[in-house]
C-alpha cells in the first residue's frame, strides 16, 4: 500500500513538468521542487525544475529563469535544513527532493513550506507483527492466540457452508517427513486469486476490499443478521491477524486454497527468507507469485524438507473447496511448548470458540442438556504428530471438558439472563451464573492454570474449599462474535456488585456469580483479537440501557431490584450453607494462635445445617476427633463482625463436655466435625456410664473411741481427734483417684482438714491439714490439742484434686463433711485492773473494775466471798465497798489525799484466794477542788506613791494546799470606797495563779497622804473565804504643769503667755525670748535636767538646740508671711503624763512691694472679648493686699500686648474690693498661641500670659482622603478614610466639639453607609468616616458633608465619586434548557444551564455550587417563592467541555406522576438574601403505554352460576385504563376493543371454565380514548365451573402490545358457601392490604436502622480521626465537651485577633479593580515583604508602578482603562514577555563563588510572599524588578558591583538595606538614587505579611471547628440512633408486631378456609397513591428517609 501510495505521488511531479516527445534524458530522471521563499513576496510559490544530467551552474540558470530572477540579484538556494548547494551537495540530490530560494541562509521565511517525501515500510512490519503483538500479551502464553487467529479465518470461510464445518489442525513434527510444520485445513468456501491477493496485503480489512480494487472479484461486505450470542462466524476483520499468526509461529507460510466451482488450485507462499533476498536485491519487496495448478499435483514439491506437503496436496482430489495455511520455520520454543503443553494450549482454545463447538447453550455435560439442545455443526480437531511408530496425539474440541466455560456451566444452579443496548446497534446479550455452596465447599470452579496454595487450616478435615469463591476475578469473561476476548474482562456493573453496606443477603453471595458478555461486532477491538478498546467504558456510560431477558423477551425492569432477588432466589433455593441464628454478640479468642484473627467473632445460639437445627443446650458427639468428645453445645462461633442471622461456609462450635463433672472442659471444633448421625440416646447413655465413676460422699471414723457428736459443747483445751476419712462412689467403693475416660490415668484426690472458729469478727482457720491417701489407713488426722478459743467451731473435711487444689469439678462440689461445735470458759485464775479515768484529783471519788479470768485469758466469774486491799507509800487510799457484774469485780468509792509534788503513784490491788490474787497499777493525781485564797504581799498596810502600781499574787488552794485549777476560777479585787479605781479580776482557771493592780494608780486631787482598802475574793466559788489589804496612797513626783512666757530683757518683767492667748504680729516677723518653767502635783517647781528637757516638744520647730531647751530656752516662732487666718502653737511635755499649753498668732500685711494681676479665664477666642474682670492690687513682698491704691491710681495705669485690640479696653475702680479692674480684652487678627499682656502703675508692672485660640468656627476642609475622583464599586466601600479638619475664618484649625459633620448623597440614586454616618468633631476639630458601602447605577455622583453647630449650617466640600458596576455581585439568574424536549415520566430531565449574571452584565465566576438549588413542584406558579413543599436538587460537576462559569443540573429524574410542574431556581447570596430565577412551568406527559389497569384495584369477586344475577355477577363496574409504568393514563387518541375472557389457574380444562351470559367464553367492550367501562359482567345461568376454583378474569386490549389485567375470583355452585367465601375473600383482601403496610413499616424501619448505624459509625470514624490530629497538634487533652472546645476556639480566636491586631506595616494604596474578573488588583497589593528596610526600598524602586493594575487579559485591561478616562495605569499578563529564570547570582559560576560577596546579596524578588496568584506574581515581579539584588550597604554594593564587572559580566541594579541604589550603569548618588524614610512614602509601600503564629492559630481553629461540628454531628446521629432503637422496642411497635402476627394467622386460617393458595395482592400496575400528591425524589436523602418512617410509626395500622 505504501509503495503504491509513494508512486501517486512520483506521477504527481511528473505532471507538473510539460512534456517533450523529442526530450532524450540519459540517466535516471531527477526532479527538484523549489519554493521562492524571497522576502518580498508574501506568499511562497513552487515549481518542480528538471535538473536531469545538468551540473549546478545550468540548475540555477533554470531556476533563475523560472522564478524571473534578475541577474543583479543575489540569492542562495538551500536545502530545508537552511544547508547551502555547492556542486558537491548538488551531485547527492535525489529526485523528489525539496530547496527554497532565499536572500541569505538565515533568512526568515515569509511563509510555510511543504517538503514532498515517500515512505516504503520495512518488511519487518509484516515478518514481525506477530511477535511485537503477541509478545506485549501481558505476561501470557499467547501461542493459542495465534492459532486463534487461524482459525477465525476458517470459521469466516466456512460460515455459510452447509453441514459440517471442519477445521483440522495439524502439528507434524515428524522429522522424517521433513522440516517441522504446522497446518490448518478447513472445508471453507476457500478464495479466488484475487481474494487470496487480498489475503497477503497487510490491513486491508473485509470494509475496504472492494474499494481498493476494482477489479476484485470478491462482492462488497454484507454484514451478517443478528443472531443469538452473536455466533455469526463473522471474525475475520481486520486483514492483519493471519499474517501476524504466521510469522509469529514460524517464519514461512503456505497458502493452498480452492475455491468452490472452479477447478484450480491456488498456490502462494510468503516467507521471511523471500524478503530478506529481495531486500538485499533492491528488489520490489512486496511482490511475489501465486501458483494455479490442478488438485493434486505435487511436481513443484522437491524439496526433501518439504515431503510432508506432498501428502497434505494428495489430499485434494475429491474435495469441492477448502484452504489450507502451512506454516514452516516454526521457532524451537514454539514447539517444545506445544508437545509439552498440550492439554493446556487445546483446552485454552476450547475455551475461546466453546459457543462454536458447543452450541448457544455452552457444553452442559448432563444428558438432559444434550438431548434438548441442538448440537454445534463446527467441529474442529488438533493432531499432533511427533514421530513414526509413535500414536499420534488427538484432541476434538468438543470433546474438552475442562475448559472455564465447561466448568462455569456445570458448576452452576441458575442462570440470570439481560441485555445491553448501548450506543447505535452495539448489542450485549449477557448471562450471569449462580454457583451455589454445598455443605461444605464452594462450588465456584477454580482457574486450571492458578495453583492452589497451601492452606492456612491445619486440619485438613474441616478445609472449606475454595475459600472465597470467585475471590477477586472479575465477574464477566468477555466474546466478541461468539469468541472469547482472553485479555478483556469486565469486573462487575454498579447493579451486580457486592453492596457497600450490610442488607439482609450475605456479602458472599456475590462471590458465586460468573458471567458471560457476548457483543456484536459494534464494540471495536484490537487487531490481534486479544482486547477490546473502550468495552467497559461503553457499557458504563450513563445512556446505556440494561434489561432483563426472560423466555428470550426483554423485561423492562430495574435491573438491579430484578437482579437481587433472583440472587436471594438462588441463595435460599440452592446454598446448602449454614445459617447462623441467634445472635449474642461480638468477642474475642485468645486460643488463636494467629493475632489478627482472634478479633472480632461473632457468637450465635443456633444452626440450620442440612435441614437441621443445632442449638445451644443440645448434646452432640464429634466426628474424626481423637479422642471423640461427648457433650453440650455451649456457642457458635463465626469470624467476623456480624449481627443478626447470617449464612456463612463455615464456623466453629464450641462444646462442653459431658460429662461435666468428669472433664470440666469447654472445646473448641470445627462444625463440620459434628457427627451428623449420632443420636441424643445414645450420647446420653454414654455420659451416664461416665457419672457412675464420680465420688458421692465421705465417710468419717473415730479410731480412739472418742467421737464429737454435731452440735456438742466442751470446754476449751479439750483435744479434737484423730480422724480417719474414706471417698466412696455411687456403688460404694473406696477410690482414691479421679475416674478419666478412655485409658489415661485419673488425678489423685487429697483430704483437706480445716478448722474454722467463728469469731464475733468472722471465720477465723485455726487448723489446716492436707491428707494423702495411704493403702492401709485411708486418710488419717491427728489429735488436735489447741483448741482453746470460745465460740463455736465448725470441722470442715473436703476432697480436692491433686496439683490443683480444686474442690470442684466439671462446675459441681468435690464430696465434703462438715461438724459444727462450741468450746466454753474454765474456772477463775486471774485477773486483770480494768482501765482508770486519769488523771484523778485529790479527794475525788473513784471505782476501781477488775476483770477475772480463766487459765487461757477468757473472761471467769468471780468466786463468793473476795475481799480487796489497797495499798499506795505516797497517798492516802480508802474505799466504801465492792460489787459484782457477770465476770466483772467493782471496787467502790476510792478516794486519795496527799501532796500532788509527783504526779504517777503506783496503786497495788490484792484479791486473796486467786492463784495470782495480786496486779500493781498506775494513777496519776492531780489538784483538788478550791478550797482558799492566798494574796502575797501579806502584810498589814502597804505604801505606795500616787500614779505607780502596787501589784498583788494571789494562789488558788486545795484541801491539801496544793495550788489547783477550775473552770471559771476568776479572782476579783476592788479599792473601797473609791470609785475612781476600776475593779480588777484575773482568769486563774488554767494556772491557779495571778496578778492584780499592776497598773499605776490614778487618784484625783492628792495634795496629801491618803488610806485606802482594797478585797480580795472568788466571785463563782461563794465557799472560799475573801481576803483584805490596807493601802497609804502619796502624792506623785511627776511633771503635771507647764507654764510658758516671754523675757525681752534682763531687768523687764517676764510675760507669761496664757493658755490659748491671741497675739497680733507682723507676717513674716520672728516672736523670741521665749521659756518654761515645770510643776509637779503638789504645785512644787521641778528643776529642769536634761532627761526632762529632752521630753519638751514644740510644734514650730522640730530642731531644738539641747542646750537652750535644757536652760528653760524655746525657739523663736517665725510668723507665716500670708496675712491671713490665725496660727497655733503649742508647747508639751512628753513624759508620764503628758502636758502642754498653746497660744495664737494673727499675721498682718507689711509695707507695697508688688503689683498683682488677678484673672479668672486665661484662654481668649480670637475675634471675642475675654470673659471676666481682671483685677489689679498692691501687694506687699509676700503677696499681701495692702491699701495703696486708690481711684485716682487709675488715671496712670496702662495695658499693652501683641494684636491686643485696645478701642474696647475699659479700666475702672471698684470700691467693693477696693482694687482695679479691667475689662474688653480682645485679639484680632494674628495667628493662635500664647500672648503675654503688661499692667503697669508708677513703677510697679506685672506680665500675664493668655492662650489665643482659633476663633469660631467658619468652614469645612478635606485634609486627607482617597484619590479624587473616587472610584469605587458598587454596593463596596472606599478603603481609605475621610478626614475632615474645622477651621475658623482665618483658616485656623477650630476644636470646637459642638460641631456636627455629617456625610450626604446629594443624588436620590447614590446610596452611602458609612461608619458613622454622622459625629462631631473631635478634640482636634478633626472627624473621620470611611464609607462602608456605595450603592448607586453605574455613574458620576456627588457627595456632600454637611456641619452644623446648632442651628447654623457650616461651609462643607463636595466629593466627586465614581461608581463602577461590581463584577462579582450576582443580580439575576437565567436559566437555558431545551423548552421543546418532551419530558417522559420517570425519565431524565434535559440539562438546565444557569447562568449567574452580576452587574456589569458578564457571567459570575466561582459561584459555590451549594449554594444554587432546583426547586420543583407539582402545580402552577405561585408567586415569586415555591410552596414549603417544593423539592430541592443539588447542581452537578461542569464536565471539562461545558462553560465553568455556568452550573448545571443534570440527571435529574422526572416526576413519575404527568402533570404539570413549576421549575425555579434560587442562589443563596447569605443567610438572608436570595436571588430567585423566573418560574419554569412544565409539562410531564406519561412515558410508553405498558399495561391496562384500572385505577383503583376491585375486590376478588365471589360468585356463583345461579339464577340470582347479583350472585353471577363478576364486575358492576370496573374502569379500565391504558397506563404507562408509573400508573398514568397513557391512551389518549388509542382507541380499539377490549376483550375479557377466563383462564384458570389451577390448570382445568377449557370444559371446565365458566361461561359468560349468552354461553360465551369471551366479552367485548369498547376501548375509547384510552378508556373502556366494564359494565355488568355476570356468568350465565348454570354456568360451568368447578366449585371452590379460583379463576382468573383476563381483561386483553387487541391495540398495543400492553400487559393485560387479571382479576382472580372464585367460583361456587352453592349459594350460602357463596355469601360465606365472599366474606372471606373481602376480609383477606382487607388483610393482606394491611399487611403489607405493616411489612412495608418494618422493612423501612430496619433499613433505616441500618443507615443509622452506618452513618453512626462514619460519623465516629472521622471524629476519631480528628481527635487524632488535634493529640498530634496538643489540642486534644481538655476537649471533653462542647463548652471546652468552644472556650478552645474561642482562645485561639482571641490570639488571632490580638496577633492581627498588632501594628504592622500597611499599604495605604486604594485598590477598587480588585474585586473585577481577570483582574489581579494593584502592584503594590500582590506582594507582602517582611523586612522594614527591604520593603523601604524596594517600594521606593517600584514607586512609579505601585498603584499600577495587573490584568489577565487585555480585554480586562482596556475595559478599566475606559472606566477611568485614561487615569489609570494598566498592565496585562497577556502582553508581558516572560521566562523562567533560574540563574543563579552574577558571583556564582558552576556552583562556585567568583569571589567573596560581602553584605548578603539577594535577588530582590526573592523577598516577596505572595498571598495569591503566585505564578502570576512571578511574572509580574519578574518583569518589573528582573535581576536588582538587595545588599546590606553602599559599600558592599560597590564591591560586589566591582567583582561582577571585573569578571566581564553584566551587573543588574543594586540597592542597600539602607536606602541607596546603584543603577546596572554603575551610577549612584544624588537624591534620585536615594530613598526616602519610610514614613515619606505615604503608604506607597509594600504591607507586611500576618506572623506565622496568626496561621497556625488559624489551622487550630479550623481544625478544632471541624472537629466541633463531627462530634455534634456524631452526638446527634447518636441520638438519632438511640431514639429510633428506643422507639423500635416501644410497647407501641411490640404492639403492631403483635398485630402482624395475629393478622398473618387469621389470614393463613382464611385461607385453609378457602382451600386455595392466597389471592394476590394488588399488582405493581395499581395505583400506589392518588394522582394529587406530588411525586417524590426517586432517590429521597436519608434525612428524608427518616421521617416517613416516623409517621408510619405513629400512625395506626390496620384494617379498616
Amino acid at each position: 500500500m505504501a509503495e503504491k501510495q509513494s508512486q501517486t505521488k512520483t506521477a504527481g511531479l511528473k505532471s507538473c513538468q510539460p512534456s517533450s516527445s523529442s526530450e532524450v534524458v540519459e540517466g535516471p530522471p531527477r526532479r527538484i521542487r523549489v519554493f521562492d521563499c524571497r522576502p518580498e513576496n508574501k506568499q511562497v510559490s513552487d515549481e518542480v525544475v528538471d535538473a536531469s544530467g545538468k551540473n549546478l551552474e545550468e540548475f540555477l540558470q533554470d531556476v533563475s529563469k523560472v522564478f524571473s530572477v534578475g541577474k543583479k540579484e543575489t540569492y542562495v538556494l538551500t536545502t530545508t535544513d537552511r544547508r547551502v548547494i555547492d556542486d558537491d551537495i548538488f551531485d547527492k540530490l535525489e529526485h523528489g527532493i525539496t530547496l527554497q530560494l532565499l536572500r541569505t541562509a538565515d533568512q526568515e521565511l515569509p511563509a510555510p513550506t511543504q517538503e514532498h517525501i515517500k515512505y516504503v515500510p520495512h518488511y519487518y512490519t509484516l515478518v514481525q507483527s506477530g511477535m511485537y503483538e503477541y509478545y506485549a500479551s501481558e505476561g501470557q502464553k499467547s501461542l493459542p492466540y495465534a492459532f486463534a487467529e487461524l482459525v477465525d479465518n476458517s470459521l469466516s470461510a466456512t460460515a455459510k457452508r452447509e453441514g459440517h464445518r471442519i477445521i483440522d489442525i495439524r502439528l507434524l513434527f515428524d522429522e522424517g517427513q521433513g522440516k517441522h510444520a504446522v497446518a490448518v485445513i478447513d472445508n471453507g468456501c476457500g478464495m479466488t486469486s484475487k481474494q487470496l491477493n487480498n489475503w497477503a496485503v497487510y490491513r486491508l480489512s473485509k470494509f475496504n476490499r472492494d474499494s481498493s480494487t476494482l477489479h476484485s472479484d470478491h462482492l462488497g461486505y454484507v454484514r451478517p443478521s443478528p443472531v443469538p450470542r452473536s455466533l455469526n462466524s463473522d471474525i475475520s476483520f481486520f486483514g492483519v491477524g493471519g499474517k501476524q499468526a504466521v510469522f509469529y509461529i514460524g517464519q514461512s507460510a503456505r497458502i493452498i486454497t480452492k475455491p468452490a466451482a472452479s477447478p484450480d488450485v491456488h498456490e502462494f507462499v510468503m516467507s521471511k527468507e523471500d524478503f530478506e533476498r529481495k531486500e538485499k536485491n533492491k528488489e520490489d519487496i512486496y511482490c511475489g507469485v501465486i501458483r494455479n495448478r490442478k488438485p493434486g499435483d505435487h511436481a513443484h514439491i522437491v524439496a526433501e524438507d518439504e515431503l510432508f506437503l506432498q501428502a497434505l496436496i494428495a489430499e485434494e482430489d475429491g474435495k469441492d473447496s477448502f484452504t489450507a495455511v502451512v506454516i514452516t520455520g516454526i521457532q524451537s520454543d514454539h514447539i517444545t511448548y506445544l508437545k509439552q503443553y498440550f492439554h493446556l494450549w487445546t483446552r485454552e482454545l476450547a475455551h475461546i470458540y466453546h459457543y462454536y463447538v458447543h452450541g448457544i447453550h455452552g457444553n452442559e455435560l448432563s444428558q438432559s442438556s444434550k438431548d434438548n439442545y441442538k448440537q454445534s455443526d463446527v467441529d474442529i480437531q488438533i493432531t499432533l504428530v511427533e514421530k513414526a511408530g509413535k500414536q499420534p496425539r488427538s484432541v476434538n474440541l468438543r470433546d474438552v471438558s475442562t475448559d472455564m466455560q465447561t466448568l462455569y456451566i456445570n458448576s452452576s444452579a441458575a442462570s440470570f439472563e439481560f441485555r445491553v443496548q448501548a450506543q447505535g446497534d452495539a448489542t450485549v446479550e449477557g448471562l450471569i451464573r449462580y454457583h451455589p455452596f454445598l455443605y461444605d465447599r464452594e462450588t465456584y470452579p477454580q482457574d486450571p492454570y492458578t495453583s492452589i496454595g497451601p492452606a492456612d487450616e491445619e486440619d485438613d478435615e474441616c478445609l472449606v474449599l475454595n475459600p472465597e469463591g470467585r475471590g477477586k476475578r472479575p465477574i464477566f469473561e468477555c466474546f466478541w462474535n461468539g469468541r472469547l476476548i482472553p485479555y478483556t474482562t469486565v469486573s462487575e456493573f454498579e447493579w451486580c456488585a457486592r453492596p457497600k453496606k450490610a442488607g439482609a443477603l450475605p456479602a458472599e453471595c456475590y462471590n458465586r456469580i460468573s458471567g458471560v458478555l457476548f457483543t456484536n461486532d459494534r464494540f471495536p477491538v484490537s487487531t490481534n483479537k486479544l482486547t477490546f478498546m473502550d468495552l467497559e467504558l461503553q457499557l458504563r456510560d450513563k445512556e446505556t440501557i440494561f434489561t432483563r431477558v426472560i423466555n428470550g423477551q426483554d423485561q423492562r425492569v430495574k435491573i438491579q431490584r430484578e437482579f437481587t432477588s433472583w440472587l436471594k432466589e438462588c441463595h435460599e433455593q440452592y446454598d446448602k450453607q449454614i445459617k447462623f441464628m441467634g445472635f449474642q454478640g461480638v468477642t474475642s479468642r485468645s486460643d488463636v494462635s494467629t493475632k489478627r484473627l482472634q478479633h472480632p467473632w461473632a457468637r450465635f445460639s443456633s444452626i440450620r445445617w442440612d435441614g437441621k437445627t443445632y442449638k445451644a443446650g443440645q448434646h452432640v458427639k464429634s466426628l474424626k476427633t481423637l479422642p471423640l468428645l461427648f457433650g453440650t453445645i455451649k456457642e457458635f462461633l463465626l469470624y467476623g463482625d456480624h449481627e443478626g442471622d447470617v449464612f456463612a461456609t463455615g464456623g466453629y462450635v464450641q462444646i462442653a463436655l459431658q460429662p461435666k463433672e468428669l472433664y470440666d472442659e469447654v472445646r473448641t471444633i470445627p462444625i463440620l466435625k459434628i457427627d451428623r448421625q449420632a443420636t441424643t440416646a445414645a450420647i446420653k447413655r454414654n455420659i451416664e456410664d461416665e457419672l457412675a465413676k464420680l465420688p458421692v460422699k465421705l465417710k468419717v471414723t473415730w479410731p480412739e473411741g472418742t467421737p464429737w457428736s454435731d452440735c456438742e459443747t466442751r470446754p476449751v483445751g479439750t483435744p479434737l481427734g484423730p480422724i480417719q476419712v474414706e471417698i466412696l462412689n455411687k456403688k460404694g467403693e473406696a477410690i482414691s483417684r479421679l475416674p478419666m475416660g478412655g485409658n489415661a490415668a485419673g488425678r489423685k484426690f487429697l483430704m483437706e482438714l480445716k478448722v474454722i472458729w467463728h469469731s464475733p469478727k468472722g471465720d477465723i482457720q485455726t487448723n489446716s491439714h492436707i491428707g494423702v491417701h495411704s493403702a492401709k489407713w485411708d486418710y488419717w488426722f491427728r489429735k488436735m490439742e489447741n483448741l482453746n478459743k470460745l465460740g463455736k467451731y465448725t470441722l470442715h473435711l473436703q476432697t480436692i484434686l491433686n496439683e490443683s487444689n480444686s474442690t470442684t469439678w466439671a462446675g459441681k462440689q468435690l464430696p465434703f463433711h462438715s461438724l459444727s461445735f462450741a468450746l466454753k470458759e474454765g474456772d477463775a485464775e486471774t485477773f486483770s485492773v480494768g482501765a482508770i479515768s486519769t488523771p484523778l484529783q485529790v479527794g475525788v471519788p473513784f471505782s476501781l473494775s477488775l476483770e477475772l479470768k480463766d487459765e487461757f485469758g477468757h473472761p471467769a466469774h468471780p468466786p463468793p466471798d473476795l475481799k480487796p486491799k489497797l495499798e499506795c507509800s505516797s497517798l492516802e487510799v480508802t474505799h466504801e465497798g465492792t460489787a459484782v457484774s457477770g465476770t466483772t469485780f467493782t471496787i467502790k468509792g476510792v478516794r486519795a489525799r496527799g501532796s500532788v509534788t509527783n504526779k504517777v503513784h503506783t496503786l497495788k490491788v490484792v484479791l486473796e484466794g486467786l492463784r495470782h490474787d495480786s496486779q500493781s497499777v498506775q494513777i496519776s493525781m492531780l489538784p483538788g477542788l478550791p478550797h482558799s485564797l492566798r494574796v502575797h504581799p501579806d502584810e498589814e498596810k502597804i505604801t505606795v506613791e500616787n500614779r505607780t502600781a502596787v501589784g498583788f499574787k494571789v494562789e488558788v488552794l486545795d484541801e491539801s494546799n496544793n495550788i489547783t485549777t477550775h473552770s471559771k476560777l476568776i479572782v476579783r479585787s476592788q479599792v473601797v470606797g473609791v470609785p475612781e479605781v476600776p475593779m480588777e479580776a484575773v482568769d486563774c482557771s488554767n494556772t491557779g495563779m495571778g496578778q492584780l493592780m499592776s497598773k499605776p494608780l490614778q487618784l484625783k486631787n492628792v495634795r496629801n497622804e491618803q488610806l485606802i482598802t482594797v478585797k480580795f475574793d472568788l466571785p463563782n466559788h461563794q465557799m472560799v473565804s475573801c481576803v483584805e489589804r490596807a493601802l497609804r496612797v502619796l502624792p506623785s513626783s511627776c511633771v503635771c504643769r507647764v507654764e510658758v512666757y516671754r523675757l525681752e530683757g534682763q531687768r523687764d518683767a517676764p510675760m507669761l503667755l496664757m493658755n490659748l492667748e491671741r497675739i497680733d504680729w507682723t507676717a513674716g516677723d520672728a516672736l523670741g525670748n521665749l521659756f518654761y518653767r515645770l510643776y509637779d502635783e503638789g504645785e512644787r517647781e521641778i528643776p529642769i535636767t536634761p532627761e526632762l528637757a529632752q521630753k519638751i516638744k514644740v510644734n514650730w520647730s522640730a530642731n531644738m538646740k539641747g542646750v537652750d531647751v535644757a536652760q528653760g530656752r524655746l525657739p523663736p516662732v517665725c510668723v507665716p508671711t500670708l496675712a491671713v487666718g490665725e496660727q497655733f502653737y503649742q508647747v508639751a511635755f512628753k513624759g508620764q503624763p503628758s502636758v502642754e499649753t498653746s497660744f495664737i498668732i494673727m499675721p498682718r500685711p507689711d509695707e507695697p512691694e508688688l503689683l498683682k494681676v488677678n484673672l479668672k479665664e486665661t484662654s481668649v477666642r480670637l475675634g471675642e472679648v475675654l470673659p471676666g474682670n481682671i483685677y489689679l492690687e498692691l501687694t506687699d513682698q509676700y503677696g499681701n493686699k495692702t491699701d495703696a491704691l486708690s481711684a485716682e491710681s487709675v488715671k496712670t495705669i496702662s495695658v499693652s500686648a501683641e494684636g491686643l485690640d485696645t478701642s474696647s479696653l475699659a479700666i475702672k475702680w471698684q470700691e467693693s474690693t477696693q482694687s482695679v479692674c479691667v475689662s474688653g480684652v480682645r485679639f484680632m487678627d494674628c495667628a493662635p498661641g500664647q500672648r503675654e499682656v503688661r499692667f503697669a502703675w508708677q513703677r510697679y508692672e506685672e506680665f500675664v500670659r493668655l492662650r489665643v485660640n482659633p476663633g469660631l468656627p467658619a468652614k469645612i476642609i478635606i485634609q486627607d482622603g482617597p484619590e479624587m475622583p473616587v472610584q469605587v464599586l458598587n454596593g463596596q466601600g472606599v478603603d481609605t478614610p475621610f478626614v475632615l479638619q474645622l477651621c475658623d475664618e482665618w483658616d485656623n484649625p477650630s476644636p470646637d466639639q459642638r460641631v456636627v459633620i455629617a456625610v450626604m448623597s446629594l443624588s436620590p440614586q447614590l446610596k452611602v453607609k458609612a461608619e458613622v454616618m454622622s459625629q462631631p468633631v473631635n478634640s482636634e476639630g478633626k472627624a473621620t468616616f470611611t464609607l462602608t458601602q456605595i450603592t448607586a447605577p453605574k455613574g458620576e455622583y456627588k457627595l456632600e458633608f454637611r456641619g452644623k453647630m446648632n442651628s447654623s449650617g457650616i461651609l462643607a466640600p463636595t466629593v466627586l465619586v465614581n461608581v463602577l458596576p461590581d463584577p462579582c455581585k450576582p443580580v439575576k439568574l437565567a436559566v437555558d434548557y431545551d423548552i421543546g424536549a418532551l419530558l417522559f415520566a420517570g425519565g431524565n430531565f434535559p440539562v438546565f444551564t444557569v447562568t449567574v449574571y452580576s452587574e456589569d452584565g458578564g457571567a459570575v465566576r466561582g459561584v459555590n455550587p451549594a449554594s444554587m438549588s432546583m426547586l420543583l413542584w407539582k402545580g402552577p406558579a405561585s408567586g415569586q417563592q415555591p410552596p414549603p413543599e417544593a423539592l430541592t436538587l443539588k447542581s452537578c460537576k461542569a464536565k471539562k467541555t461545558e462553560k465553568q462559569e455556568c452550573l448545571y443540573f443534570r440527571d435529574k429524574v422526572i416526576p413519575e406522576r404527568a402533570g404539570k410542574y413549576t421549575i425555579q431556581f434560587v442562589l443563596s447570596v447569605d443567610k438572608t438574601k436570595a436571588i430567585w430565577s423566573k418560574q419554569h412551568t412544565i409539562s410531564v406527559v406519561p412515558s410508553k403505554t405498558v399495561k391496562l389497569a384500572p385505577e383503583d384495584p376491585p375486590a376478588t369477586p365471589v360468585v356463583s352460576n345461579n339464577n340470582v344475577l347479583a350472585n353471577r355477577t363478576l364486575v358492576e363496574s370496573l374502569h379500565l385504563k391504558i397506563m404507562d409504568e408509573y400508573n398514568n393514563p397513557a391512551g389518549e387518541g388509542c382507541n380499539g376493543q377490549v376483550f375479557v375472557s377466563v383462564k384458570s389457574s389451577s390448570g382445568c380444562s377449557q370444559k371446565d371454565r365458566p361461561l359468560f351470559e349468552g354461553d360465551s367464553s369471551r366479552a367485548s367492550y369498547p376501548l375509547e380514548n384510552g378508556e373502556s367501562l366494564i359494565k355488568e359482567l355476570a356468568l350465565a345461568e348454570n354456568s360451568p365451573g368447578r366449585d371452590g376454583t379460583e379463576y382468573i378474569l383476563v381483561f386483553e386490549a387487541d391495540i398495543l402490545e400492553l400487559t393485560p389485567f387479571e382479576l382472580p375470583f372464585r367460583f361456587y355452585n352453592d349459594v350460602e358457601n357463596q355469601r360465606q367465601m365472599s366474606a372471606l375473600s373481602q376480609k383477606k383482601d382487607r388483610l393482606s392490604l394491611s399487611i403489607d403496610v405493616y411489612n412495608s413499616l418494618f422493612d423501612t424501619n430496619k433499613q433505616l436502622i441500618t443507615e443509622l448505624k452506618g452513618r453512626l459509625q462514619l460519623a465516629e470514624g472521622k471524629e476519631k480521626q480528628l481527635k487524632s490530629e488535634l493529640q498530634k497538634k496538643g489540642l486534644a487533652s481538655s476537649l471533653k465537651d462542647m463548652s471546652e472546645i468552644d472556650a478552645q476556639i474561642s482562645q485561639r480566636k482571641a490570639e488571632m485577633e490580638q496577633i492581627k491586631r498588632q501594628p504592622r506595616r500597611v499599604c495605604s494604596i486604594p485598590d477598587p479593580f480588585r474585586t473585577s474578573p481577570d483582574v489581579l488588583g494593584k502592584v503594590a497589593h500582590l506582594a507582602k515583604v517582611e523586612d522594614d528596610d527591604a520593603a523601604k526600598v524596594i517600594s521606593w524602586h517600584l514607586l512609579g508602578d505601585m498603584d499600577c493594575v495587573v490584568t489577565v487579559t487585555t480585554v480586562a485591561a482596556r475595559k478599566i482603562y475606559d472606566d477611568t478616562q485614561g487615569r489609570q495605569q494598566v498592565m496585562p499578563l497577556e502582553t508581558v514577555f516572560w521566562k523562567s529564570n533560574t540563574r543563579p547570582l552574577p558571583h556564582i559560576r558552576n556552583g562556585m563563588n567568583i569571589f567573596v560577596p560581602l553584605g548578603n546579596p539577594v535577588f530582590a524578588r526573592d523577598l516577596l510572599i505572595y498571598p495569591q496568584y503566585a505564578d502570576k506574581c512571578q511574572m509580574v515581579f519578574g518583569s518589573l524588578l528582573g535581576d536588582t539584588i538587595l545588599i546590606n550597604d553602599l559599600d558592599s554594593a560597590n564591591h560586589y558591583r566591582k567583582g561582577v564587572v571585573q569578571s566581564k559580566i553584566q551587573c543588574p541594579t543594586l540597592l542597600t538595606r539602607q536606602g541607596d541604589r546603584i543603577r546596572s550603569n554603575g551610577k549612584f548618588g544624588g537624591l534620585q538614587n536615594k530613598a526616602p524614610s519610610i514614613e515619606k512614602l505615604r503608604g506607597h509601600v509594600f504591607g507586611a505579611p500576618i506572623p506565622r503564629e496568626y496561621h497556625q492559630a488559624s489551622s487550630h481553629v479550623e481544625l478544632l471547628q471541624q472537629y466541633r461540628v463531627v462530634l455534634e454531628k456524631c452526638q446527634m446521629v447518636r441520638a438519632d440512633y438511640d431514639s429510633h432503637v428506643q422507639y423500635l422496642q416501644s410497647p407501641e411497635m411490640q404492639q403492631k408486631e403483635q398485630e402482624l402476627k395475629e393478622q398473618k394467622r387469621e389470614l393463613q386460617d382464611i385461607e385453609k378456609k378457602l382451600a386455595s393458595t392466597p389471592v394476590r395482592t394488588p399488582l405493581s400496575s395499581v395505583v400506589k397513591r392518588p394522582h394529587s400528591e406530588p411525586e417524590p425524589c426517586r432517590t429521597p436523602s436519608k434525612r428524608a428517609r427518616i421521617k416517613p418512617c416516623r409517621l408510619l410509626g405513629v400512625g395506626n395500622i390496620g384494617p379498616p
